[in-house]
């Protein structure tokens, strides 16, 4: 591994990965809360409309280990900036897109755009840090995610509903163009190239196939739910009262992201997401009590956020130790993970939602954290464990030139 230029700025560096990650976040999360909007102008059903997540998702799951294959040799910087320009023409097709169809094939454009910049931006994190702030590096990455919710999400919504939900994706369009007048802040980095078959063989071994299982079945438990909480808090929460409901479910997510980078450092990845996923569990099975009222919703959004915000800092770190020869392949094949489950999760909400109504969404999304957290009990290590296997694994070669 290349990294070119002095480290001494590595603050800058993450802030503008977290800034990134923010705006990318943003526009994932923002179209959630402005579904019965979007379903309302498009013409569609708010299940349909839906799907315009699973668009994304999938796209973002096939098209991140194939730009990762093919750009393996480039100078990180430029797959960021490539990936913010192609995000940037996503957002502009969405706001000019008149039909389903068209919207559709923009979140396509998009995705990819994410792609290219949201998993080198945890590459990143993780290359330029050392092994003990490896946690809290990937968490300040992650953040920018979670405050996409506290800040961008609510917002977002608040100007959909004033201005219409195009203008919404001509802001995120902007906010864009500013972290890609950014990147160049970034120091050189250049990773070893892996190919494709080298990703599938990682992908392949037992211990990091577990782990990106656990991926999938944990954000599929979550974006069961999560993509269609408007439907589920319409009788209280709709409007610009459901823009609360998302402050509350940003809040708990930039908590649990925020504790579980220094948890994970103490105590090991493996009890942290254990704990992760049987919060989600438990929050998700009573989600259908916790919408009866305004202050019952605040609460499920609170702490799905909570809980659902501690896993994936733990997963990175659980790469980063059983796979230390290849740790950037293994994270890029996470972040592919994540859009998988988040696929699934749109697909069987937007399922379930039109076969048996919205009141089975949330033990659907129940079942899904359940299998993880099976599959987290069977092989969690001791806490003991988990600290000497991170302490002791091989960190990614650095070569200052």
């Amino acid at each position: 591994m290349t990294i070119r230029r002095s480290s001494n700025d590595r603050l800058g560096v993450l802030l503008v990965l977290a800034v990134g990650t923010f705006t990318v976040g943003t526009d994932g999360f923002v179209l959630n809360g402005l579904l019965p909007i979007i379903a309302a102008d498009l013409r569609v059903t708010e299940s349909v409309a839906g799907q315009l997540a699973t668009v994304f998702a999938l796209t973002y799951a096939i098209a991140s280990p194939l730009i990762a294959a093919f750009t393996g040799t480039w100078d990180r910087r430029w797959v960021l900036a490539g990936g913010m320009v192609l995000f940037t023409v996503g957002m502009a097709g969405q706001a000019l897109g008149t039909s389903f169809a068209v919207v559709a094939l923009a979140r396509l454009v998009a995705a990819v755009g994410a792609a290219a910049f949201q998993s080198n931006a945890y590459v990143l994190a993780g290359a330029l840090s050392s092994d003990e702030r490896r946690g809290r590096a990937l968490a300040t990455v992650a953040a920018g995610m979670s405050v996409s919710t506290v800040l961008g999400v609510p917002i977002g919504v608040l100007a959909g509903t004033w201005f219409g939900w195009r203008a919404v994706m001509w802001g995120i369009g902007v906010v864009a163009v500013v972290v890609a007048a950014l990147i160049p802040i970034i120091p050189e980095v250049r990773v070893p190239a892996a190919g494709l078959r080298e990703r599938l063989a990682v992908v392949v071994r037992p211990a990091v196939a577990r782990v990106l299982l656990v991926t999938v079945l944990g954000t599929l438990a979550g974006f069961t739910v999560f993509v269609y909480l408007p439907v589920l808090v319409a009788p209280v929460a709709s409007g610009a009262v459901l823009s609360w409901v998302l402050v509350g479910f940003g809040l708990g997510q930039l908590a649990g992201t925020t504790v579980t980078g220094r948890a994970t450092d103490r105590l090991g990845p493996g009890r942290v997401r254990a704990f992760s996923l049987a919060g989600v569990a438990v929050v998700l099975a009573v989600v259908d009590l916790a919408v009866l009222s305004l202050p019952g919703a605040l609460l499920f959004a609170l702490f799905a956020g909570a809980f659902g915000g501690m896993l994936m800092v733990p997963q990175q770190h659980r790469l980063f130790t059983i796979a230390p020869d290849v740790p950037t392949v293994a994270l890029g094949v996470n972040g592919s993970a994540i859009y998988v489950g988040g696929a699934l999760g749109s697909a069987l909400g937007g399922v379930v939602l039109a076969a048996a109504g919205p009141s089975w969404i949330g033990p659907a999304g129940a079942l899904a954290a359940v299998a993880a957290l099976a599959l987290c009990v069977n092989r969690t290590a001791s806490p003991t464990t988990s600290l000497r296997s991170a302490r002791t694994a091989t960190p990614p070669a650095r070569r200052p030139t």
